[in-house]
């Protein structure tokens, strides 16, 4: 009986294709906004969390000035006797390293470019995780002396060199005859979309002295060997930067101190945030597409008043026509999530490589989308179906 009552619950389905469509139209959309949201998010989440890999996902970035900074001496950059104190004082470390960066002129024969000057010691490779594709880092008399020699990121290398290698040759970086002895192996694009393979990397003392012209430093970067000391860490370091630059007690500090993992998790809850609201646009979306399934399947009830008519004289029962107007709504609701998962699927397949995001399926989201649609024809199915099982079957034999 069952089956035979699917049967032809697909029969009224199939015999207005058009309409069916038409009526699961705002099931479609909602199930495929959700699973399109939902997937794309969830390669949002997959590719954060691989640039926050490559980055080193315990890292504290410690920068001279803060929210309430006042005076200009109050953001003056760090010193590398602070390094050194943080090196000491603070337990538990996977390395520390100090830099400074600036925009300059890139020049080799014809060519030039303004890119990333960094100069900074070969600590910053460990703390960043950075791969040479070819060379060396720094030699300790090279860092000593500020030595003019240089490590290019993989852009440069193409801009400059294209497939060749740049190992040995001599680029001038801003006023200085610089040589290339390393390559770095490419990163790619970093959380806000700057590439991280355009850069030039030199010893600190060169940079501070040649090019920036003093002894300051602009960023200190933290890594840590594990993720459970970080607050303690950035606690620790606060403490020891407000005795070395004399900040009274009370006063704000004047730095400022930044961890991956607390950035990760704002962009994190971003995303929450963006998925609860789609999905809120989504409910809309399914409530208006049951409203609209309910509509048809009152207006079939009163097409078919005859054949229900018919089914009653001849003995069918109240709960035979209930079942079969409902699993007639089930099914109308379940073709509108069925479409749905297509549509959000095929629409995730299509984003994905246009945003350089992997796709990342969701097996579970899609089963709960299915249920829920079928579920909503469930709810706004029964009103039409009870109606339908308690035509009177002699009034419903006259209807014209």
């Amino acid at each position: 009986m069952l089956w035979q009552t699917i049967l032809l619950a697909l029969r009224e389905i199939r015999a207005n294709t058009m309409r069916s469509i038409l009526t699961a139209l705002g099931i479609i959309i909602g199930v495929g906004a959700v699973i399109l949201m939902v997937t794309l998010g969830g390669g949002v989440t997959v590719e954060i969390a691989r640039q926050f890999d490559s980055i080193g996902g315990n890292l504290l970035f410690v920068n001279p000035g803060g929210q309430f900074t006042r005076r200009a001496s109050d953001s003056r950059n760090f010193k590398m006797r602070d390094v050194e104190v943080l090196r000491r004082q603070l337990p538990g470390l996977f390395g520390i390293t100090a830099s400074v960066g600036n925009q300059a002129e890139v020049v080799f024969g014809s060519k030039n470019k303004r890119t990333v000057v960094i100069g900074t010691d070969n600590e910053y490779f460990r703390v960043r995780l950075w791969k040479f594709a070819e060379g060396r880092t720094f030699t300790d008399g090279e860092v000593l002396s500020g030595k003019p020699v240089c490590i290019i990121g993989e852009e440069v290398r193409q801009d400059f060199f294209g497939a060749q290698s740049p190992l040995g040759v001599k680029i001038r970086v801003a006023d200085i005859s610089c040589e290339i002895i390393g390559l770095l192996s490419p990163k790619g694009k970093d959380i806000f979309g700057n590439t991280e393979d355009d850069r030039v990397i030199m010893p600190l003392r060169t940079v501070q002295r040649r090019i920036i012209g003093n002894d300051g430093i602009n960023t200190i970067q933290i890594s840590i060997a594990s993720k459970a000391d970080i607050e303690p860490t950035k606690k620790r370091t606060a403490e020891i930067l407000r005795e070395l630059r004399n900040v009274p007690e009370g006063q704000p500090d004047n730095f400022e101190i930044d961890d991956i993992q607390s950035f990760s998790a704002q962009i994190q809850s971003v995303l929450t945030v963006m998925t609860l609201f789609v999905g809120a646009i989504a409910a809309v979306s399914l409530v208006v597409g049951g409203i609209g399934i309910m509509n048809i399947m009152l207006v079939s009830v009163t097409e078919r008043t005859r054949e229900i008519g018919i089914r009653l004289a001849i003995g069918a029962r109240e709960s035979d026509v209930l079942m079969q107007f409902l699993i007639e709504a089930m099914m109308l609701s379940g073709l509108g999530g069925f479409l749905g998962i297509a549509f959000g699927l095929g629409g995730s397949a299509l984003l994905t490589p246009l945003l350089n995001i992997p796709f990342v399926f969701n097996a579970e989201i899609v089963v709960i989308a299915f249920v829920f649609s079928a579920f909503i024809g469930v709810v706004f199915g029964y009103f039409p179906a009870r109606r339908a099982a308690r035509l009177d079957p002699i009034e419903a034999l006259r209807y014209e």
